[in-house]
């Protein structure tokens, strides 16, 4: 089982926990991270975005010139893909981008990032983030004891509005309640810090 020290809020080693070997511990799949990581990417996409043909482009209704006799190119339409003002060839239409992905492949994506992070030493776990105001400076000066990188996820059990508050404008920084994390977050952020009850919620749920 993987073994990391605990810190508190200054950076200093306050005890030990035991990972969970079946979340924290297992192997990490590769091919099933690029598809979840995938699929979440497309699923951010709305696919809205629309051109219009040259059917749907106002004007247009006259042939410009007589089909001979004038020695200029036949043509039927001034809304033609080739006119200014015309409609566009093979533009883009509305679409739907959802990638479906289910929940077994989910779950062994959630543990191969959980797990990387343990092998490539960027998972560091708080004791306890107890904050009673709204302090962005407490956590830079967290950040900073705990050496944590530029780019790091902070994870709490609970929402905490503190917490979320003092570091939403901290660049880089980005803070999640244990059921809001997911695979991209994880792998995005060079730095996870979990608190010590956030451990346990997801022990508790993917164990």
């Amino acid at each position: 089982m993987p073994k990391l020290n605990i810190h508190d809020m200054q950076g200093k080693v306050c005890g030990e926990i035991e990972l969970s070997e079946n979340v924290f511990g297992a192997e990490v799949n590769k091919a099933v991270l690029h598809s979840v990581v995938r699929a979440y990417l497309m699923n951010q996409r709305q696919g809205t975005q629309s051109t219009l043909t040259r059917a749907e482009v106002s004007g247009g209704g006259r042939k410009p010139w007589r089909q001979k006799g004038t020695g200029r190119a036949r043509q039927g339409s001034t809304r033609s893909p080739q006119w200014r003002h015309g409609g566009i060839a093979f533009g883009p239409k509305p679409r739907k981008y959802k990638v479906e992905i289910n929940k077994k492949v989910k779950r062994i994506a959630m543990k191969s990032a959980l797990s990387s992070k343990v092998l490539a030493g960027e998972l560091i776990i708080v004791d306890n983030i107890a904050l009673n105001e709204f302090k962005t400076k407490k956590i830079v000066e967290m950040l900073k004891a705990l050496g944590a990188a530029k780019k790091a996820l902070i994870v709490s059990a609970e929402a905490d509005r503190y917490l979320y508050t003092s570091a939403g404008n901290i660049p880089g920084v980005e803070t999640a309640a244990v059921n809001s994390i997911n695979v991209y977050n994880i792998l995005k952020h060079d730095t996870m810090i979990l608190t010590k009850a956030a451990v346990e919620k997801i022990e508790e749920v993917y164990a």
